[in-house]
């Protein structure tokens, strides 16, 4: 049995509702991509002109073999340089840890020891599995009130969007990438993401994992000040 192709209205007034339709749903599409940009508009810095903080936080972008791929690279080499600038005196990694044989945190500490950032100053976040849990984590179970994130330019809108939301004074730095497959896919996907963000922005759903408090954070801005 052949299925039917779907089809289009042949009266003026019916094509007119169908165009009407088509625009809707492009609006609403779009709506929460506009909110991003709207709401992020004076939120987003360089590594030369970001205002000072205690702590910076980087979200996990994948491992490779092991290793952070060349993304989450970029981002590391953009927190260590606000360290070594002065302008961060902690990092917090956030990433997934969620099996044994995939551990974005440890790896994210490593890379930054092996950059000049001291071990005491970088503190692991192991459940951070989206943005929205990461940002809320940051706030709850380790305190972070303020902080420059750091992530790729398509998606340091939305990383702003949520913190804010979650109660984080945040300030971005979207770090250059290559214009690769990659990075054309994550382009596409913030679209789609963006429709979560608005949701998650307004309901503001606990995490998948929260726990109890950590004071990581704030045991390391201690040890910053001895």
């Amino acid at each position: 049995m052949k299925a039917r192709r779907p089809r289009l209205p042949r009266t003026r007034v019916g094509q007119r509702r169908l165009v009407q339709a088509v625009m809707a749903g492009c609006v609403l599409a779009l709506t929460p991509v506009t909110w991003l940009y709207v709401s992020t508009a004076d939120r987003l810095r360089t590594v030369a002109d970001v205002p000072r903080a205690e702590v910076a936080v980087v979200f996990g972008a994948g491992l490779w073999h092991g290793e952070p791929s060349p993304y989450l690279a970029h981002r590391l080499d953009a927190a260590a340089e606000l360290y070594r600038a002065g302008r961060i005196e902690v990092v917090l990694v956030t990433g997934d840890n969620s099996r044994e044989d995939y551990d974005e945190p440890d790896a994210m500490r490593a890379y930054l020891t092996e950059h000049g950032v001291p071990d005491a100053r970088i503190v692991g976040d192991y459940a951070g599995f989206d943005t929205w849990d990461s940002c809320v984590r940051a706030r709850k179970i380790f305190g972070v009130d303020r902080a420059v994130l750091i992530s790729q330019g398509f998606h340091i809108r939305r990383a702003v969007a949520l913190c804010e939301a979650a109660g984080v004074d945040s300030y971005g730095v979207g770090v250059d990438a290559v214009h690769d497959v990659t990075w054309y896919y994550g382009g596409a996907r913030e679209v789609f993401a963006a429709g979560k963000a608005a949701l998650d922005a307004v309901f503001r759903p606990d995490p998948r994992f929260l726990g109890p408090r950590e004071p990581g954070v704030g045991e390391a801005l201690a040890g910053a000040r001895d």
